[in-house]
């Protein structure tokens, strides 16, 4: 496998593991690591730079998708959505932390979005998240930990 797929496969698997699409970015990056055949650090990077903007374009799909929340075909019932605005407004911004989490974590980055969470501090949290989740996997791979 070249180099720039290797890369572009990691970097999609990342991504789309951070949208609403069910992907598994984690098998990818240590399958990755375990071959041996490309830096750990770029992996790293690759890895996390995809999940950052998956959760992105979660944000940016809460901010926007807002205006349709009283159509009928909106996606989530308004007490699902209400429920979840409620529980990110108890424990705020602090909860984007939790965003690597599996199943919490892409609806979080949505809802941070829907309540207009400021950007800056949005990319500075999920990153946090994401590249922690991505640098502990990698140590374990590695028996560093």
């Amino acid at each position: 496998m070249t180099a720039l797929a290797t890369y572009l496969g990691l970097f999609l698997a990342a991504f789309l593991a951070a949208t609403i699409v069910p992907a598994q970015s984690e098998a990818v990056l240590v399958g990755l690591i375990l071959a041996g055949d490309r830096p750990v650090l770029l992996l790293f990077l690759v890895a996390t730079t995809g999940n950052v903007l998956g959760s992105v374009v979660n944000w940016l799909l809460g901010r926007f998708i807002e205006h349709f929340r009283h159509r009928p075909w909106f996606p989530v019932s308004q007490d699902k959505l209400a429920r979840a605005e409620a529980w990110y407004r108890r424990f705020g911004i602090w909860s984007l932390l939790l965003s690597w989490v599996p199943i919490i974590g892409d609806p979080l980055t949505v809802v941070a979005g829907i309540l207009r969470t400021p950007f800056p501090t949005f990319l500075l949290l999920v990153t946090i998240a994401k590249a922690g989740r991505y640098a502990v996997l990698a140590a374990l791979t590695l028996g560093l930990m």
